[in-house]
């Protein structure tokens, strides 16, 4: 059962919720989260799915929707039209053009990223899964490359190092090449059949929650 920790409240009043679900006992702390992209849907149905896995081993805190505003506005960036992930501190963090991948005028602005760097900072997790579209690979940073593996063997997804194209101020090379944490990004399928997607994705997510 996932237990309520605590919220934050955005720009445009709506809410972003951090639960846990954790054994008596457990070995280690991992975090899921989805929907950084407002249009990404998908991220928050599978992660509420995962909350309703039996959690035998570890500790799994879950943040479903990282981006509500951008939820409520059906865009990639939140409401103050900022690309959440390429807003993190990481040395390759650059100011951009005012696009759907603007990182905002500095590193660290947004209220969201700031719950979400807090939330890692207190918690240190084991390992991390963001959850994207609609790349249907399974991309990793830091030290993760062998639970990549089993997740793209599992789930039927390629497996890449590298999205193809430059992430600046991305949360992957803040957390994951910079701060040395064990980062995995699944970017799945878009589709509007949630239910399809989680049958095909439900083995590898009952193996991540367990490594």
């Amino acid at each position: 059962m996932a237990n309520f920790i605590e919220k934050i409240i955005t720009k445009n009043n709506n809410e972003v919720q951090l639960f846990s679900v954790e054994p008596r006992c457990y070995e280690k702390t991992l975090l899921v989260f989805g929907m950084m992209h407002g249009d990404e849907p998908e991220g928050e149905y599978i992660a509420k799915k995962m909350m309703e896995l039996k959690h035998t081993k570890n500790r799994v805190l879950y943040i479903p929707c990282l981006n509500p505003d951008g939820k409520a506005l059906k865009t990639r960036t939140n409401a103050n039209q900022i690309d959440l992930n390429r807003n993190f501190p990481s040395s390759n963090w650059t100011i951009s053009k005012k696009d759907r991948y603007f990182g905002g005028e500095k590193p660290l602005s947004e209220k969201e990223n700031i719950f979400l760097k807090k939330i890692i900072d207190q918690y240190k997790p084991y390992a991390i899964l963001t959850l994207h579209t609609p790349f249907e690979v399974v991309n990793f940073d830091g030290d993760a490359l062998d639970i990549a593996t089993n997740i793209s063997n599992l789930s039927g997804y390629k497996l890449e190092n590298n999205i193809g194209y430059p992430t600046p101020g991305s949360f992957g090379s803040y957390f994951g090449i910079e701060q040395g944490y064990k980062i995995i990004t699944l970017e799945m399928t878009e589709t509007s059949d949630f239910e399809g997607l989680w049958q095909k994705l439900q083995k590898s997510l009952e193996y991540f929650i367990n490594i």
